[in-house]
C-alpha cells in the first residue's frame, strides 16, 4: 500500500512536468504588443499568448510571443538600431573635423588676402607712384602664393616663382636707380642671370625662401589633412554589416522581447563580443589612424613653432621693404658690379644729367612690424588658439575604431552584472570576450566573420591614410612631396626647404629681426657648398653655367 502511494505521487509530479513542458505560459504577450507597437510595428501581428516557437530562425525555439514575421522585422529594426550608435559617433567626429579644416582653411586663405592688402596700402604711402606703376609684380606674387596653398606643388613651382619674383623685382629696380641708361633685353637677362651672386637684397630672399616654403608646406598639409578625416570617417562608418551580425544584432536586441521580457538588456561581454565581430574590420584601421593622428599632432607643433605660417604672413610686406632698402642703399655698389659684369650700358636718349638714387622715387622707408598685432579675420582668432584646440580634438580621437564596442556597450543598453540577456536566457554570459581585429574573430561565439575577407573599402581608406601620413612627415621636415590631382592631376614634384633634422626647430637663421629704421645691410658673398665639395650652381643649364664662370674671373675686380 505504502508502495502504491510513493509511486502515485512520482507520477503526479512527472504529469505536472510535462505538461508545464507541453503547454505554452498562460502569461499574455501585451507588453510584448506596447513595445512592438512603439517601434513603428502593427501590434495585430503580435499573439495575444506565447505560441510555439519552433518557427523562429534566431530567437530560442520556445514558447514565444514572436512569430516568423515579427523575427524578421525585428531583425531589419535591429540592424538599424546597431547602426545608429556608431554612426552618431562618426557623425560627431566629422562635424568635428569639417569645423576645424573650415577654421584653418578660412584663417589661412584671410591672412594671404590680410598680407596682400597691408603690403599694397603700405608701399602705396611709402613708394607712391614708383609701386603703383609695378604693383602687378605683387598682386601675381600674391596670386601665386594663393595657387599654391591651393594647388601645391603640382601647379606651382615655390622654389621658382619666388625665384622669378626676386630677379623680375631686380630688373625693375635696376632700371629705376639708373634711369640715365638704356638696358635692352639681353642685358637684363645677363643681371637676372647674376641675381643670386650680387646679392642686391641682401639675405632676405634666402631667408624669405625658407620661411615660406616651410609655413605653406606645413598649413597646405595640415588643411588638407583636416579635410580628409571626415571622408575616411564617412566611408568607413557606412560599411555595410554582414547577415551574421544582423543575426546576432537581433539575438542580442529583441530576443528577450519574443520570450516576453522586454525589459532585460544585453550582458555587457555578450554586447562587446557581437560589437567585436561586427566592427571587426573598422578596427584594423585603428593603428594606420592612430599613425596618421600622431603626424597631425606632429605637424600642429610646427605650426605653433619655426613653421608658423601667421608669423611669416604678417610682417612680409615689411620683409620685402627691407629688401628693396637694402638695394637702394646699396645701388651705386650693385650697379658697377654688373656694369663689369654685363658690360657698360648706353645712355639714355635724352638724359641730360645723372639723377641721384633720390630723385628715382625708391626713398620711402618701412614702418617697423610688432609681433603683437594680428589681422582681424572672419575666423576670429589665432593660429595658436587654432592649433591648442585642434590638438585636443586630435588626441580625444586617437583610437577611436578599437574602442566603438566598448563605447556603444555602455549605460542603457546592456546590463553590467549576472541578471542580464546571454542570448539564450536570463542568466550570466559565461564565453570569453574576443579581442578586436579581423585576426581575433575566428573563434567569436556571437558573430561568424570571415577573416580571410577583409573589407576593401576599409582596406583603401588604410591606404589612403597611409599615403596622408607620409606627406604630414615630410611635411614636418619642410617638404612637399605630395601628388597633387587638384587641377590637372600632375604632382609628386618635390619642392621644399631641405630640412630634414630636427634641427629646423633651432633654426633660428629663419627668423626675420625687423628694426624700426632701416640699417645697412652687411654685403657678404655666399658660396653654397654641394656635399663633394664643388659649388652648387644655381640653375642646371649651360648658360647659366657659364655665367657664373665669367663672375668667377671678374670676381677680382669686383672686390
Amino acid at each position: 500500500m505504502k508502495t502504491m502511494l510513493v509511486f502515485s505521487t512520482v507520477y503526479t509530479f512527472a504529469v505536472l512536468f510535462v505538461s508545464t513542458k507541453a503547454e505554452p505560459k498562460s502569461t499574455s504577450c501585451n507588453e510584448v504588443r506596447a513595445a512592438y507597437r512603439s517601434k513603428g510595428f502593427n501590434s495585430n501581428d503580435v499573439p495575444n499568448k506565447g505560441i510555439h516557437g519552433t518557427h523562429l530562425k534566431v530567437c530560442p525555439q520556445e514558447y514565444s510571443c514572436c512569430t516568423l514575421e515579427m523575427e524578421e522585422k525585428l531583425s531589419q529594426q535591429s540592424h538599424s538600431d546597431l547602426k545608429a550608435p556608431v554612426s552618431q559617433l562618426s557623425t560627431n567626429l566629422q562635424s568635428t573635423f569639417k569645423q576645424r579644416h573650415s577654421h584653418f582653411d578660412q584663417f589661412f586663405r584671410e591672412l594671404l588676402d590680410n598680407a596682400e592688402r597691408s603690403l599694397n596700402d603700405m608701399f602705396v604711402r611709402t613708394y607712391g607712384k614708383m609701386y603703383v606703376q609695378n604693383a602687378e609684380l605683387f598682386k601675381h606674387f600674391f596670386q601665386e602664393l594663393k595657387r599654391y596653398y591651393v594647388s601645391g606643388s603640382g601647379v606651382v613651382n615655390l622654389d621658382s616663382m619666388l625665384s622669378d619674383f626676386w630677379e623680375d623685382l631686380l630688373e625693375r629696380m635696376f632700371r629705376l636707380v639708373n634711369v640715365q641708361y638704356e638696358f635692352s633685353d639681353a642685358y637684363m637677362e645677363c643681371v637676372s642671370r647674376h641675381t643670386e651672386q650680387l646679392k642686391p637684397f641682401g639675405d632676405v630672399p634666402r631667408k624669405l625662401r625658407l620661411q615660406l616654403t616651410r609655413a605653406f608646406v606645413a598649413a597646405r598639409t595640415f588643411t588638407r589633412g583636416l579635410a580628409l578625416m571626415p571622408d575616411v570617417v564617412n566611408k568607413v562608418s557606412t560599411v555595410n554589416a554582414s547577415p551574421s551580425c544582423v543575426r546576432a544584432a537581433m539575438k542580442m536586441m529583441y530576443c528577450p522581447y519574443c520570450s516576453g521580457q522586454i525589459a532585460l538588456k544585453p550582458c555587457q561581454n555578450f554586447c562587446l563580443n557581437v560589437m567585436r565581430g561586427c566592427l571587426a574590420n573598422q578596427a584594423d584601421l585603428d593603428t594606420e589612424w592612430n599613425n596618421f593622428l600622431d603626424a597631425m599632432l606632429s605637424l600642429a607643433e610646427r605650426l605653433e613653432g619655426p613653421f608658423n605660417f601667421e608669423s611669416v604672413m604678417d610682417p612680409i610686406d615689411v620683409k620685402i621693404s627691407e629688401a628693396i632698402m637694402n638695394m637702394q642703399e646699396n645701388s651705386m655698389q650693385v650697379s658697377q658690379k654688373v656694369f663689369q659684369g654685363c658690360g657698360q650700358p648706353q645712355p639714355g636718349k635724352g638724359f641730360r644729367s645723372r639723377r641721384s638714387v633720390k630723385e628715382t622715387g625708391f626713398t620711402g622707408r618701412f614702418r617697423p612690424y610688432s609681433p603683437d598685432a594680428r589681422p582681424t579675420t572672419a575666423a576670429g582668432t589665432s593660429l595658436d588658439r587654432l592649433t591648442t584646440d585642434v590638438k585636443k580634438k586630435l588626441k580625444h580621437a586617437k583610437k577611436f575604431w578599437s574602442t566603438l564596442p566598448e563605447t556603444v556597450c555602455v549605460g542603457e543598453r546592456i546590463t553590467s552584472g549576472d541578471d542580464c540577456w546571454n542570448g539564450t536566457a536570463k542568466s550570466r554570459y559565461e564565453s570569453v570576450v574576443m579581442g578586436n581585429g579581423l585576426a581575433n574573430q575566428v573563434s567569436n561565439p556571437d558573430v561568424e566573420v570571415d577573416i580571410t575577407k577583409p573589407d576593401l573599402v576599409i582596406r583603401s581608406q588604410i591606404a589612403v591614410l597611409k599615403e596622408m601620413t607620409s606627406w604630414l612627415k615630410a611635411a614636418h621636415s619642410g617638404n612637399d612631396i605630395s601628388s597633387d590631382q587638384d587641377e590637372d592631376g600632375s604632382g609628386g614634384e618635390e619642392s621644399g626647404s631641405g630640412c630634414d633634422s630636427p634641427s629646423c626647430e633651432v633654426d633660428r637663421d629663419i627668423y626675420f629681426s625687423t628694426t624700426a629704421t632701416p640699417i645697412n645691410p652687411r654685403v657678404v658673398k655666399v658660396v653654397h657648398q654641394d656635399t663633394s665639395g664643388g659649388v652648387r650652381v644655381a640653375h642646371g643649364s649651360m648658360a647659366l653655367a657659364l655665367g657664373a664662370l665669367v663672375l668667377a674671373l671678374l670676381a677680382p675686380h669686383w672686390r
